[in-house]
């Protein structure tokens, strides 16, 4: 069975991730991408460290051979972003990335990218899951072409398009600038994918990196590949204690980012976001709105506005994001789980290219970070964002839903409402500016509260009523 998420389809490696459901999809695409005639330019397939997604792809491709599509196989673990670069440059119907992102080194997944390198919608994942299902009910085999005889026939074709991709970012970021600053960077690439791609683009521009945790390590080192504030906590260190002007750390397919200040002080995905628009737009010149996802700070709504801007809210799941940047010409999109799109560039998440933007502002500005987030406060204040994750048993789940969807029940709560939304899951406005969402990931088997509030002990304290009205 193939079923998937906001990000994709994920699973544990196993379990659910297994040859025959790797193969289950790419038959399922390849049937979808024959009816739809879109088999002439191929399919891109890309891979990160984690455990068998080099396999995986070569698994994955000798089932579109066998159907009697082209495959480019980027040979080496690779940043999804540059699978999501190609497939968009090459004019290719449909993309395709082995990874589980930042989730537990026992997940491997598929990411897929549709024409133009972007996340593929919830229309073409559904349609995804329906071939699979046609082909499970018809009880015939799966077909597939032996690797080597593929590549001897140029079914499968072997690249590695990294400087196609590292010279796209080059051109667009100023690097005269970051040449004359320069800066110390210390990177933490999580045992993922950026290292190659970040130090090329910074050294090239005479900027001194240092790296942590650069070695491949398909368990992540024993944590979570994500860059949370408890992840970073080394980095945080290394930079205050030896003078880094920042810190930069990417996620296991280095598709989201995370950041340390020139004091060591961690600065949240919502941090980023609003610190690279007050960037873009008073430095840079640019004008247009900010896309973000309904978990992502309001600051980035009062910051627009002092623009003269406007910032859009949509639901979780990047594919929202990128589709309401196009709708609406917004220069940057984003999410407080670390992922960004900045306009003119690819049409999903970059941690790469968020990596030297952000070395740019500090040449360009010449200022610490903490020095431009301490003026972004003094302009627009300040909140404090809470984010909490529940497990839960999967049978609990039904009551979850109909609690909080069907029969759409909300605890009392201290602080006066203005409205509530059910655009993904339950989010409820406050009169005092602050909100909490409710909603179940799509990617894991949790229960999200997320709550921003003018004082943290508030935002604390909303997210302590919902989970007790809930019993998780």
């Amino acid at each position: 069975m193939v079923k998937f998420g906001t990000g994709g389809w994920r699973a544990i490696i196993g379990e659910e991730f297994t040859r025959a459901n790797l193969e289950l999809l790419s038959a399922a695409l390849s049937d979808k991408m024959i009816a739809e005639n879109a088999t002439d330019k191929g399919i891109v397939i890309g891979y990160d460290r984690r455990f068998l997604s080099k396999e995986s792809m070569q698994w994955m491709a000798e089932v579109f051979a066998a159907k009697g599509i082209k495959t480019f196989l980027i040979n080496k673990s690779a940043p999804t972003p540059l699978a999501m670069f190609y497939t968009m440059t090459h004019e290719m119907p449909y993309g395709l990335m082995v990874t589980a992102s930042h989730n537990p080194a026992i997940y491997n997944g598929v990411k897929v990218f549709t024409y133009g390198g972007r996340d593929a919608d919830v229309t073409v994942t559904a349609d995804i899951e329906k071939y699979a299902k046609i082909i499970e009910e018809s009880g015939l085999p799966i077909p597939s072409m032996r690797y080597e005889d593929a590549r001897a026939k140029g079914l499968i074709v072997e690249i590695y398009p990294i400087n196609e991709y590292l010279d796209a970012i080059i051109d667009i970021i100023d690097t005269d600038a970051i040449r004359n600053a320069k800066l110390r960077v210390a990177l933490d690439p999580m045992y993922g994918v950026s290292e190659t791609s970040i130090k090329t683009i910074l050294i090239s521009s005479r900027c001194e990196v240092d790296t942590l945790n650069g070695q491949h390590d398909p368990l992540f080192g024993g944590k979570l590949p994500a860059p949370s504030e408890k992840a970073l906590r080394n980095l945080s260190y290394y930079v205050d204690s030896y003078g880094y002007d920042i810190g930069i750390a990417t996620d296991g397919d280095a598709d989201r980012i995370g950041v340390v200040d020139n004091n060591g002080r961690y600065l949240s995905p919502n941090d980023i976001m609003i610190v690279l628009y007050y960037y873009l737009v008073k430095y840079k010149g640019l004008k247009g709105a900010v896309v973000r996802n309904i978990c992502t700070t309001h600051i980035l709504d009062r910051l627009a506005e002092s623009f003269g801007e406007t910032c859009y809210e949509v639901p979780v799941g990047f594919k929202h994001i990128s589709s309401k940047m196009t709708e609406t010409d917004a220069i940057i999109g984003g999410e407080s789980s670390g992922g960004l799109s900045i306009k003119g560039h690819i049409h999903g998440k970059d941690g790469v290219y968020a990596a030297a933007l952000l070395v740019e502002m500090l040449a360009v500005t010449g200022k610490k970070m903490s020095e431009i987030f301490d003026e972004i406060q003094a302009q627009v204040g300040k909140t404090s964002f809470v984010e909490n994750n529940y497990s839960f048993l999967p049978e609990n789940k039904p009551l979850y839903i109909r609690t909080i969807m069907e029969e759409k029940k909300v605890p009392e709560l201290p602080y006066e409402i203005d409205h509530i939304s059910y655009l993904d899951g339950c989010k409820v406005y406050f009169k005092n500016g602050g909100w909490v969402s409710i909603r179940f990931s799509g990617t894991e088997p949790l229960l999200r509260i997320f709550s921003e509030m003018p004082e943290k002990e508030d935002a604390l304290n909303v997210c302590r009523i919902y989970r007790e009205f809930l019993g998780i």
